[in-house]
């Protein structure tokens, strides 16, 4: 059987989802359906925010994503007296912060057709923000058929 190089990059728009930690992995996979024609290879996502981040954790028990929103709000509190980068709003800063901990990618391989994630594994969106909006995402699928 001959080996195809499958090298896809495109752009999408997450809807709008408020402030703390949200799974996305079915998101993904719904504006990537030539993952299914991968055998062996990569998913790198990027999300093109600064207040917003990317990563992967728990995907069952939504008191992990509920744990991980007050953990970083009492990490990087709103209101902070000594943030001057506050143009947009108290979690203005915070919402950098945020992002810069956690970091603006990942990279997911996929294996048979599917992400080969583990099973308690899944995509999330941080939404540091009060009122973020829409985010974008580039997506790179590099693999083979």
């Amino acid at each position: 059987m001959e080996t195809k190089l499958i090298h896809i990059q495109k752009a999408f728009t997450l809807p709008a989802y408020p402030k703390g930690f949200h799974l996305i992995t079915s998101v993904v996979e719904k504006q990537l359906p030539e993952i299914a024609r991968v055998s062996a290879g990569t998913l790198h996502l990027f999300i093109q925010h600064t207040s917003a981040s990317l990563s992967i954790n728990e995907n069952a028990d939504p008191t992990v994503r509920h744990d991980f929103e007050s953990f970083f709000n009492r990490l990087v509190p709103e209101n902070t007296a000594y943030f001057t980068h506050t143009y947009e709003g108290p979690d203005d800063m915070p919402a950098h912060l945020k992002a810069a901990m956690l970091g603006s990618s990942v990279h997911v391989p996929v294996t048979q057709g599917r992400l080969a994630m583990g099973t308690w594994q899944g995509i999330y969106l941080g939404e540091h923000r009060n009122q973020g909006g829409h985010r974008k995402v580039v997506a790179t699928l590099l693999g083979v058929r």
